[in-house]
């Protein structure tokens, strides 16, 4: 577990072995939430390294009878 602190404008600076961990680059795009009582980090993934992975998802509707 790594420690960092929060500057007076409210950055934080990413761990080196998380970054390199993650292979996250400078300008890249991540998305940040809260969840309960923490922050997340989830770095954006590109459109190209999206293909494929909805790969086999059923993309079948079924519709109910009385919404036809």
């Amino acid at each position: 577990m790594e420690i960092v602190t929060v500057s007076p404008k409210f950055q934080v600076v990413i761990p080196l072995s998380i970054r390199r961990e993650l292979d996250l680059q400078p300008g890249m795009k991540l998305h940040v939430f809260r969840h309960e009582d923490r922050v997340e980090f989830i770095p954006l993934k590109g459109i190209k390294e999206m293909r494929g992975s909805l790969k086999g998802i059923d993309t079948s509707i079924e519709r109910e009878d009385d919404r036809l």
